[in-house]
């Protein structure tokens, strides 16, 4: 039996559990690592036909999706409304749990 990567796992989670992807988007954004992010969203964008399936869906270049998904990649807010978009999700503001204090 071949082994699958951790990237087309992660795919398969992602393309059958579409709350368990949003969950994970949700815990990284709350931690605040954005190379980890965008390799999460290029994770998910293999789930959904890959990057250029996603780039067309999104109305966007797929070679400037690619490095926008890079590790060091920096999407502007625009960009990855689109993505999450044409994947079915969506950026969305919560409150801190903790309060924060006011300037």
């Amino acid at each position: 039996m071949k082994d699958r990567s951790h990237d087309d796992a992660m795919a398969d989670l992602f393309r059958d559990d579409p709350a368990t992807a949003a969950a994970t988007l949700d815990a990284i954004l709350e931690d605040g690592d954005q190379g980890e992010l965008l390799v999460t969203i290029r994770q998910m964008a293999k789930a959904f036909g890959g990057v250029p399936a996603v780039a067309k869906a999104a109305d966007l270049n797929p070679t400037q999706l690619y490095r926008t998904l890079s590790e060091k990649g920096n999407p502007e807010l625009r960009s990855l409304n689109a993505v999450l978009h044409a994947m079915g999700l969506r950026l969305a503001v919560q409150p801190i749990s903790e309060a924060v204090p006011h300037v």
